[in-house]
C-alpha cells in the first residue's frame, strides 16, 4: 500500500512538472528547450548562461508564474466541485453553478470599482466575501423550497443569474470604457496579469484545500449515503460541512479573485476522475486536484496559440472543452445522474 501510494504521488508530481515546463516553453514567442533550462539554471543555480534579458523576464516573470497559477486554480476548483458533489449527492453541483463563483465575481468587482469597504477589503476579501454571502443566499432559498438537492441546484441558478446582474449593473453605474472591457475579460478568465505575488496566494490555498479535502475524504465518503447516514457512522456532520463548505468557498474565492470566472473545471473534471480512480474520496481527491491541474494549464497553453496574435479568455477555452465533454459524461452515465 505504502509503495503504491509512493509510487503514484510521484507519477503525479512528475506530471504536473512536465505541464508546468509545458506551460513555460509553449506560448506566444517560440522558445528552445535550451534557451529555458539556461533561464532555470542562472535563477536557481547562478549558473551565468548568457541569455537575452527579453528572453529570460518572458520564462521566469510571466510565463512560470502563469503556469503556477493556472495549476492552483485548476486544483482548487477541481476540489470544490469534488466536495460540493458530495455534500449536496448532486452531480450537477459547482462553485459556477451554485453560485458560489458569480457571488465572488460580484464582490471583487464591488470591491474594484465601487470601493467598497473603502479600501479596507483588498480584491480577495471582496471575492471571499461575495462568494459567502451567495452560498448563504443559495441555501436559504434552498431551504426555504424543500431542502433537497433539486431545490439547491436551482436555488444556485437563481443566485448565479442575480449576482451576474449585479456584477454587469456595478460595470455599467460605475466603470468607465476601458474599465469595463478590462473587467468583462477578466471575469471570463484571465491570466495573463498574474505574477509571482500571486503565486504565493494561489499555491498555498489550493495545498491547504487538498490537505483539508484529503483529511475529510473518509467524511466524504459517508457523506454519499446522506447526512443521515454520515451521523450514524459517527461524522460530525455540521462540523465537518461547516469545515468542507468554508474550504471549498475560500479556494473560489481566491481563484475568482486572481483570475476571473472559470466554468466547468469543478463540474467536468470530479466525473472525469470517478470514471478512472472510482467514488472513493480518498483517491479522487489527489487525482481530482492533479487532472485540474492538468487541465486548467493545457487550456491556458490552448488560450495563447488559439488565434494567432491574440489570447482567448481561458474561460472560453473551458467551455468549449468542458460542455462537450460533460455531455459525453451525461450520455454514458445516464441512468446514474
Amino acid at each position: 500500500m505504502a509503495r503504491s501510494v509512493i509510487f503514484w504521488g510521484g507519477a503525479g508530481a512528475v506530471m504536473l512538472m512536465l505541464a508546468i515546463f509545458a506551460g513555460v516553453v509553449i506560448g506566444e514567442t517560440p522558445l528552445p528547450l535550451s534557451t529555458v533550462a539556461a533561464v532555470f539554471a542562472n535563477v536557481l543555480w547562478d549558473a551565468g548562461h548568457a541569455v537575452d534579458p527579453i528572453d529570460a523576464g518572458i520564462v521566469w516573470s510571466y510565463r512560470l508564474p502563469r503556469s503556477l497559477v493556472a495549476a492552483g486554480c485548476g486544483a482548487g476548483l477541481a476540489l470544490s466541485g469534488v466536495v460540493l458533489q458530495a455534500l449536496v449527492r448532486n452531480a450537477l453541483a459547482d462553485p459556477y453553478l451554485l453560485g458560489v463563483s458569480a457571488g465572488a465575481g460580484a464582490g471583487a468587482v464591488a470591491v474594484t470599482i465601487l470601493g467598497l469597504g473603502g479600501g479596507a477589503l483588498g480584491l480577495s476579501a471582496g471575492a471571499f466575501s461575495g462568494a459567502t454571502l451567495a452560498f448563504v443566499l443559495v441555501a436559504l432559498l434552498a431551504r426555504a423550497a424543500g431542502g433537497g438537492s433539486a431545490q439547491l441546484v436551482l436555488a444556485g441558478i437563481a443566485g448565479s443569474q442575480l449576482f451576474n446582474a449585479l456584477t454587469s449593473f456595478f460595470i455599467a453605474k460605475s466603470a468607465n470604457a476601458e474599465q469595463a472591457r478590462g473587467i468583462m475579460f477578466w471575469l471570463l478568465g484571465n491570466l495573463s496579469g498574474v505574477r509571482w505575488p500571486d503565486v504565493s496566494l494561489a499555491a498555498p490555498t489550493a495545498v491547504l484545500g487538498f490537505v483539508i479535502c484529503l483529511w475529510f475524504a473518509r467524511a466524504m465518503d459517508a457523506f454519499s449515503f446522506g447526512a443521515g447516514s454520515a451521523a450514524a457512522l459517527g461524522v460530525p456532520v455540521r462540523r465537518v460541512q461547516a469545515v468542507l463548505i468554508g474550504v471549498t468557498t475560500l479556494m473560489t474565492a481566491t481563484m475568482v479573485s486572481l483570475v476571473g470566472s472559470i466554468g466547468f473545471v469543478g463540474l467536468v473534471i470530479p466525473h472525469a476522475m470517478r470514471m478512472v480512480v472510482g467514488p472513493r474520496h480518498a483517491r479522487l481527491v489527489p487525482a481530482a486536484a492533479l487532472a485540474g491541474a492538468v487541465f486548467l494549464i493545457g487550456a491556458d497553453i490552448v488560450s495563447r496559440l488559439l488565434i494567432p496574435g491574440q489570447v482567448v479568455p481561458i474561460g472560453v477555452v473551458t467551455a468549449l472543452v468542458g460542455a462537450p465533454g460533460f455531455a459525453l459524461i451525461l450520455l454514458r452515465n445516464r441512468r446514474r445522474l
